[in-house]
């Protein structure tokens, strides 16, 4: 598959100095199952947890993995100090044995999974979690919160990316929705193919490119708008963006160009019939002599928005609410399940697949699994193949799964435009039908190929 990974210092990442505990980003019953294995023996049994989706969002053709840097940081820092040992002793959320087991946790198991920024569809295991049950289940919780969210955006964001066609695509949901989960989103969305983010944090934290010039109050704090602008022109220089539907656009648009000149970088539009007002305000540029002049669109965007406006002369849109909510799904619906367990505790005990088999559409397929992509005689894409045992020969070198974690150590950071470049690879390798936005099924069928037991 040619997956690259680069061996980087934390550092160079951008991480937080000080990144607090992530061990109590997880559910109560965790730790109580936890206890009772304890009791019952079975806590170190060897296991195999998987990360799947039993089906993709209605009208999706394809999911995108996101979050996966952020899960190799939540791992790291899965550490029970001493203020959140008190809290659980305080609350009686588990016994004592199990207090003085958490003391000493440290992840010592491997991590698999999808490279970050590559697709995957219903049954893909985009992560497995491999270690003693009472290391792997601890991290439930904390694995699902983030590449639920995190692929939920992607997703939206990689569809929002494929609609522009080319055209540069700027996220600035941070004021939607939580302060946290903003900056997520903003990663999300830079994997997704948007270019930049109005969110400070996310550009500290991840070194994305952020960008920003003013918003409607600015114009209302000025006697005139001419004066608004001139200020702005004056402290950001001609290059800057001017915001110029707050009263009348084509009376904004020719005092913009008359304070800034030809040489005005852009105009922002941000209410009205986008598809007629950027034809009007294209036409007053030109005729203005400021045909170098951009026009950026914003005012509650999403996929279909975008698409209606392929025919517009806009040249870069800007997107909030729609993003960060995942354009109508906010979750991908990823579980977390074992799918195989030892028979004993004793090192060397054979793995036994295990499943849920209940009714309503939630069973899931037993054994560890590995997972490839067929491709057809043009080289695109034409099955997802998820299987146990012996890997078909054919497949060998098509295999999506790469070691992450190795013996509790990460060992597959990587820059953040490695994995954007990664999954603009991965959408161009689909079918074309895959960026269609019209309701449809996954692009690709999901095959199994079943070992022999005990896979």
């Amino acid at each position: 598959m040619g997956v690259r990974f680069l061996a980087m210092n934390t550092a160079d990442l951008r991480l937080p100095v000080d990144v607090p505990s992530t061990a109590l980003f997880t559910d109560h019953y965790e730790l109580t199952m936890l206890q009772a294995a304890l009791k019952a023996g079975t806590a170190d049994r060897r296991s195999v947890f998987e990360v799947f989706t039993r089906r993709l969002p209605d009208g999706r053709r394809y999911g995108v993995v996101a979050g996966t840097g952020r899960v190799l940081d939540a791992v790291e820092n899965f550490r029970f100090d001493e203020d959140v040992l008190r809290f659980l002793r305080e609350r009686g959320v588990v016994d004592d044995t199990t207090l003085q087991w958490l003391a000493d946790y440290r992840f010592g198991g491997d991590v698999w999974g999808y490279p970050e920024g590559e697709v995957y569809f219903p049954g893909s295991p985009v992560m497995r979690v491999e270690g003693s049950f009472a290391e792997c289940v601890l991290l439930e919780t904390v694995i699902l919160s983030i590449l639920n969210h995190d692929s939920a955006i992607a997703a939206a964001a990689s569809r929002m990316s494929s609609a522009a066609a080319g055209r540069p695509l700027i996220e600035m949901g941070a004021r939607r929705t939580h302060e946290l989960a903003a900056v997520a989103a903003a990663r999300a969305a830079y994997i997704g193919g948007f270019a930049t983010t109005s969110d400070l944090a996310a550009g500290f934290r991840y070194n994305i490119p952020t960008v920003g010039t003013s918003a409607h109050a600015f114009t209302l704090l000025h006697d005139r708008e001419r004066d608004a602008f001139q200020a702005q022109v004056d402290a950001l220089g001609r290059d800057t963006t001017l915001l110029v539907d707050t009263y009348d656009v084509a009376e904004a648009v020719r005092a913009a160009v008359e304070v800034a000149g030809p040489g005005l970088g852009a105009v922002r539009i941000d209410s009205g019939d986008l598809l007629l007002v950027a034809h009007r305000v294209r036409q007053q540029l030109d005729e203005l002599g400021a045909r170098d002049t951009k026009i950026v669109v914003t005012s509650d965007l999403d996929e279909y928005a975008i698409a209606s406006l392929a025919a517009a002369p806009v040249d870069a849109y800007g997107v909030g609410t729609q993003l960060v909510t995942g354009s109508g799904h906010p979750t991908a619906s990823m579980v977390y399940k074992l799918v195989a367990r030892a028979e004993s505790a004793e090192p060397d005990a054979p793995l036994k697949p295990v499943a849920k088999k209940s009714s309503g559409g939630k069973t899931s397929v037993g054994g560890r699994k590995w997972a490839a992509r067929r491709l057809d005689a043009d080289g695109v894409a034409e099955a997802e193949v998820v299987g146990t045992g012996p890997v078909p020969a054919e497949l060998a070198d098509r295999q999506l799964l790469v070691q992450l974690v190795k013996g509790g150590e990460v060992v597959a950071r990587e820059p953040l435009d490695v994995v954007r470049d990664r999954h603009a690879a991965a959408r161009a390798g689909l079918p074309l039908s895959a960026t269609q936005l019209s309701r449809g099924e996954a692009v690709l069928p999901t095959e199994y190929v079943h070992g022999p037991s005990g896979s």
